[in-house]
């Protein structure tokens, strides 16, 4: 309800006023004193308050400071016919959105209403466009993984340290990103995202830093880098394992020196920028190939954050589809569907590969594909890639050192590992343990009392 609160000691000017505004539309309050105005906020839902500054008791200056301490998100005018310019100078300070000297033109305060409404208007489809938005930055889940995720998240935002996100591809690491963002000091601030695997090398340094008109040719127009459009805000370097080591020299010092040099220019460009980077790779193996570099590596990486994979918080899995039912069943203006019993145990037990995109697309795909209201298993496995069965795959990294060791002691160590894997996964029984393996009985008794397995 639009609701204004107009705060006068003047009994006319109070009635003048409410039957101007509301003659408009507009629901009105009316208050002879701060105290009493006070007391209506408390329990109303007031949108602009029309306050004269000097009023008995506590004065309108006096009342701002209150109303500031308690809630900033009412609008407030304030009128006099007696204050003086530092009056007026403070009340702005205070955050009053104007001041009218009275006696009040009705024209020229009806019209500076409508502003205010019109402004209340805009930012209301602001906050619901930024509320439809992070709908599709939400992070969904209950699990343990999820759980220690974002503590590190909540640890890792109000600072400025940079943060280094690691994860598989489809994981959700610019979610991670812009949930740091979003609960940072910096949150009203741009969220700049470069995907340096998406452009091309030879672009990389011009999308970062910018140009100056006449740089290179086809440069004809000045153009700003992603590093000056976060100025104040956040850089997200996503993909940042895929930069080249030319483009990663160049960022190093830009970093240390938090300057810049636009391409075809000498004159440095100060900024003031809080850089989130994530890589699926494993930078570690990329360093020791010499395709990272170590420096840039420990530059960025001040707070490590680790992206589990869907496959490690399968308890997610079934708030993760509803979540994503609800999002594409409203998007495609269908009835709300479901999954039944069945066909979310065969998504539980399913591997991932995709990983959280996976699972998106899929759950799209049924709602637009399936003609049922609760979609099926059958409907279900079409859509997921063939399943290796784990059990009988074996990793060579599965616990094994290889240092100072024969190759036979290494051959013997997997062995015996692999028997030790089927052993307990047959509960004892040799026969099928015999059977798995494709090696006769004879042979896996001696190799089990070999290995002392029993």
């Amino acid at each position: 309800i639009t609701m204004i609160l107009v705060i006068d000691d003047e009994k006319n000017i109070r009635q003048s006023l409410k039957g101007t505004l509301e003659d408009e539309g507009y629901t009105v309050d009316t208050a002879e004193s701060a105290e009493k105005a006070l007391n209506l906020i408390a329990d109303g839902n007031y949108k602009l308050i029309i306050l004269d500054v000097l009023l008995p008791g506590m004065n309108g200056i006096e009342f701002l400071k209150k109303l500031r301490e308690e809630n900033n998100n009412i609008y407030v005018m304030v009128i006099s016919g007696h204050a003086t310019v530092d009056m007026a100078v403070e009340a702005t300070k205070l955050g009053a959105y104007n001041f009218l000297e009275k006696p009040l033109n009705p024209d020229k305060l009806l019209l500076e209403v409508k502003n205010i409404f019109e402004r209340i208007r805009i930012e209301n489809e602001i906050e619901s466009l930024r509320k439809l938005a992070d709908a599709d930055f939400e992070m969904v889940g209950n699990s343990t993984a999820m759980k220690k995720l974002r503590e590190e998240i909540v640890k890792a935002a109000p600072t400025d340290g940079r943060v280094f996100i690691e994860g598989e591809n489809g994981t959700g690491k610019e979610l991670v990103a812009r949930a740091i963002h979003r609960m940072s000091n910096r949150r009203n601030k741009p969220f700049v995202k470069i995907n340096c695997a998406a452009i091309p090398k030879e672009l990389i340094e011009s999308e970062l830093f910018g140009f100056e008109k006449g740089a290179f040719t086809g440069a004809s127009f000045r153009k700003i880098g992603r590093i000056e459009e976060a100025d104040t805000g956040t850089l997200f370097l996503d993909e940042v394992g895929d930069m080249s080591l030319d483009t990663q020299a160049k960022l190093l010092r830009v970093l240390e020196e938090n300057e810049l040099l636009r391409l075809g220019s000498n004159k440095p460009v100060k900024f003031d920028v809080r850089i989130i980077s994530a890589t699926n790779k494993n930078i570690m193996q990329e360093i020791d190939r010499g395709n990272f570099r170590e420096d840039l590596y420990f530059r960025l990486k001040v707070i490590p954050v680790y992206v589990p994979p869907l496959r490690e918080r399968k308890s997610d899995i079934p708030l993760l589809v509803n979540h994503f039912l609800r999002r594409f069943c409203g998007k495609n203006n269908k009835r709300l569907k479901t999954f039944d019993d069945s066909a979310l145990e065969l998504m539980k037990c399913y591997s991932w590969p995709g990983n959280i995109r996976e699972l998106k697309n899929i759950v799209e795909r049924a709602v637009i594909m399936s003609e049922k209201n609760v979609i099926s298993e059958e409907e279900i496995k079409d859509y997921l890639l063939p399943q290796k069965d784990e059990s009988k795959v074996f990793k060579f990294e599965d616990g094994l050192k290889v240092e100072n060791k024969s190759l036979r002691d290494l051959t013997e160590e997997f062995q015996k590992k692999i028997i030790e894997k089927e052993f307990i996964k047959h509960k004892g029984n040799v026969s099928a343990v015999a059977s798995s393996l494709k090696i006769d009985r004879a042979n896996l008794h001696r190799k089990l009392k070999k290995f002392k397995i029993k």
